[in-house]
């Protein structure tokens, strides 16, 4: 359970619809700090910014949505006040009972082979995920599969280079994400949960950003965003410079409609 999250916390973030503002990246990264101590009012708050986010692109009321990677069901109720029709997929069955809850819809499965038909969602959405499995553009092309025709794709990460992209293990990362990890093992007794080359792998911006240009030059998606997830609208313009996107993103989302 929550220790108590400050209940304006959730009205600042989701002010108004499409906020990209500078107090919605203070506030996000406030809660951010919290994520160690009290997940569930971590993911709460960043679920309701999340949906709010999306219904820039995409109606939600009656949507058919796939969350792949959905956890423990953290976004369930967001989208679920939003109208949706949510069905959460998660590979590891201790993270769909890390709430002590099941049955909210979760299927355990892969991400790069979702058990899902062709062109069954009008939503397929990840969060934080595509950093977490081996091949990263094999998710989201099956993203891209399991999309109908009008529906969106959207997936976002934390790129590698990114200040977090060690996650747990701390900046170490930038001297070796084995290193970090093995030193993160070294000071705890315990691997990191996200563990590089097992749990945790090297997911840049631009490879991602090259996979979803490509996709629509093949006539698969149309490609509505690519941005900073957490940033201010002033501050979207570092996802544009290459390098510079890499350290500065700390969290990218690529929008995309498919064909």
């Amino acid at each position: 359970m929550s220790t108590g999250a400050p209940e304006d916390i959730n009205r600042r973030v989701t002010t108004r619809r499409g906020d990209a503002s500078l107090r919605r990246s203070v506030t996000l990264f406030r809660v951010f700090l919290r994520e160690q101590d009290d997940p569930d009012m971590f993911y709460g708050v960043l679920a309701a910014d999340s949906v709010a986010q999306l219904q820039q692109w995409c109606d939600l009321d009656g949507a058919r949505v796939v969350d792949v990677g959905g956890g423990p069901g953290y976004f369930a109720d967001a989208f679920r006040r939003a109208g949706a029709s949510y069905a959460g997929l998660e590979p590891d069955a201790g993270e769909i009972t890390a709430t002590g809850t099941s049955g909210l819809n979760l299927v355990r499965g892969s991400g790069m082979a979702l058990p899902l038909a062709d062109g069954c969602v009008d939503l397929a959405y990840s969060s934080n995920v595509l950093e977490h499995v081996p091949d990263p553009r094999a998710m989201a092309a099956e993203m891209v599969r399991v999309a109908a025709p009008g529906a969106h794709v959207v997936i976002s990460w934390t790129p590698w280079l990114s200040p977090h992209g060690g996650h747990e293990t701390g900046l170490w990362h930038y001297l070796g994400g084995r290193r970090a990890a093995e030193r993160y093992a070294r000071r705890h007794g315990r691997r990191p949960k996200n563990d590089f080359g097992r749990s945790l792998f090297a997911c840049g911006v631009a490879p991602m950003v090259r996979w979803a240009r490509e996709a629509e030059r093949t006539g698969d998606v149309v490609v509505r965003a690519v941005l900073p997830r957490y940033h201010p609208w002033w501050a979207r313009w570092v996802v544009d410079v290459p390098g510079l996107r890499e350290v500065l993103s700390w969290n990218v989302m690529i929008v995309m409609e498919r064909r």
